[in-house]
């Protein structure tokens, strides 16, 4: 059994250093891997200092392991400044197309900033771990939010996360990966692997550490790198759990309200996630004035941060029977045949979207594609593209060492 500390890659925070690598702990034999990502952000260390936690229990009881678990840091350079990001955010830049520009091999000298950097090196190190794997790979991604409230899972929408997510006994919310673009979690699931995003609590609060140390125990015992049986197991289910309360098991996105610097955007104080909201409340305002609630719902991820793309999401109870509805009609590949729909038709050049002309769809027609994954939508006039998570790509194939 081997466990590794901190290497590779540091950054420099008040004389101390911080380090791409967290831990790694292994037995070198055929099993899953688990691997958590924390500190994408540099304003949410919570991940990093849960992380560092588990790892010091690991060294000192030294459990018995199947497979290998690791943790990494996510952004070196913010996390020692404790901002958001320098140059750009780190979890909306992993498209495929960027992703391969700030490949050595290309011959792209990347200008784009501190983050270009920070991309390489997190995407170097991925990808050991990944060349290492002899089972299934699992990522969870740790994260925090400027708004209090309880912790929760979100995910792309496919049976295999939704079955991972399941194990940690928090809210799942659908629909939050699918509306924004080119996070760390889009490009993992393209390539086949199991991987959900955990929101721990609000940013330096000392209970998000202890859940996001909580989320780490509940998915090494998910994925089957330590016995289920184990005390910190035990009692990170129960925390978790406790953290929920009477919270919905399942929510859905229902509006997500995008904004940008230039707007001026300021939340109206005191909401908290899964806080109750009408139609028509004030929630915020920017230059162009007020900001109502176009639906009744949940308030999810108010933003009282400096930086961000994502002003507040409106979420909704998705009743846990529905689960089990749309994981039939997945496995029935309903999908083949939605297309059959009054006022829906595939799109012509893009497999995976649908083209909804909203004068004639029935309005049921948007819950039913919901049930199928396809939660990705934008509207063009009285035409809706709506889209899923696509199929898994081959994997990228190794790069040669630099010479």
């Amino acid at each position: 059994m081997l466990l590794a500390l901190g290497r590779r890659w540091k950054r420099r925070k008040g004389g101390g250093a911080l380090e791409r690598v967290i831990g790694r702990f292994t037995d070198d034999a055929a099993g899953p891997t688990f691997i958590c990502i924390a500190g994408l952000h540099g304003n949410e260390p919570s991940g990093v200092q849960g992380l560092k936690r588990v790892f010091k229990t690991l060294q000192q009881a030294k459990p018995s392991l199947n497979g290998e678990f690791v943790g990494l840091a996510g952004n070196l350079s913010a996390l020692a400044q404790h901002r958001r990001f320098i140059d750009y955010d780190l979890n909306r830049c992993w498209s495929a197309a960027t992703v391969e520009d700030h490949a050595p091999e290309s011959g792209f000298a990347p200008t784009t900033g501190v983050e270009a950097r920070e991309q390489r090196e997190l995407l170097a190190e991925l990808e050991r771990v990944f060349d290492r794997a002899r089972g299934e790979v699992y990522v969870l991604d740790l994260h925090s939010t400027s708004g209090d409230g309880a912790p929760f899972a979100v995910l792309n929408d496919t049976l295999r996360n939704r079955e991972f997510a399941l194990a940690f006994r928090v809210t799942i919310v659908l629909g939050v990966a699918e509306n924004l673009g080119g996070t760390l979690m889009d490009y993992i699931n393209d390539f086949g692997h199991v991987n959900i995003g955990f929101e721990a609590g609000k940013h330096d609060d000392p209970a998000t550490i202890d859940n996001a140390e909580a989320a780490v125990w509940v998915g090494l015992a998910a994925t089957g790198c330590v016995a289920s049986g184990l005390p910190e197991v035990h009692r990170s289910r129960s925390r978790l759990t406790q953290a929920r309360g009477p919270l919905p098991r399942v929510a859905e996105v229902r509006y997500r309200h995008a904004i940008a610097r230039a707007d001026g955007f300021r939340m109206e104080p005191g909401f908290l996630n899964f806080q109750r909201i009408t139609t028509g409340q004030l929630l915020a305002r920017d230059r162009r004035g007020e900001i109502r609630s176009r639906k009744s719902g949940r308030m999810l991820m108010p933003h009282y941060q400096e930086l961000g793309e994502d002003g507040f999401f409106v979420i909704r109870e998705f009743r846990p029977h529905w689960l089990a509805a749309s994981a039939l009609l997945r496995r029935l590949r309903f999908d083949a045949i939605v297309h059959w729909l009054p006022g829906v038709r595939r799109h012509p050049k893009y497999p995976g979207t649908l083209i909804i002309d909203r004068r004639i769809a029935r309005w049921r027609a948007l819950d039913l594609l919901h049930l199928l994954g396809f939660r990705k939508q934008r509207a063009i006039g009285n035409v809706l593209l709506i889209s899923r998570r696509a199929r898994p790509r081959p994997p990228r194939p190794r790069r040669r060492p630099s010479a």
